[in-house]
């Protein structure tokens, strides 16, 4: 009887680590997405942005997209996508961070296409607490919009 209580403990004692491992999953993934993308319609386009520290990014993923994993570099996240149909769209995107002492950034995006998506890769190294004003230039032909933001950058411990 004593192993069979036993084991019923160490049991729930298992579903517990579960649950409890599960729920902080299900509230980092929701916070996670409603706080980290945006989007702006800027013409005949709607722009989403995202900005993330770099170690949110797995391992695998990191390496596959050259990226270095570090608590000091951000990962800013472009996609261009067409107001109506919704369609990724191929766009030159360009830009520049500037902190709040005015020291410019310019910001190296990278294509990646991935099936039906697109979208445009930059890393920005930055300092605990540091404040960005964001400049994205979107051009598609003779058609151009500036995308502007601002996000304040904090270091994970």
């Amino acid at each position: 009887m004593k192993a069979e209580v036993v084991s019923i403990m160490g049991g729930i004692k298992h579903i517990k680590k579960a649950y409890v491992a599960l729920l902080v999953m299900a509230v980092s993934c929701l916070s996670f997405s409603a706080l980290a993308e945006q989007k702006q319609t800027l013409g005949e386009w709607d722009v989403h942005y995202m900005v993330v520290s770099t170690p949110f990014l797995t391992p695998e993923v990191a390496a596959n997209y050259g990226i270095v994993r570090s608590k000091f570099n951000a990962l800013v996240n472009i996609s261009v996508l067409d107001k109506v149909s919704g369609k990724a769209q191929r766009a030159d995107v360009t830009g520049t961070a500037k902190n709040l002492l005015g020291n410019s950034r310019k910001l190296t995006f990278k294509k990646v296409e991935e099936g039906d998506a697109i979208y445009y890769l930059a890393v920005l190294p930055f300092r605990d607490q540091e404040t960005f004003r964001f400049e994205i230039d979107v051009q598609k032909g003779a058609s151009k919009q500036t995308l502007k933001f601002q996000q304040k950058m904090y270091v994970d411990e």
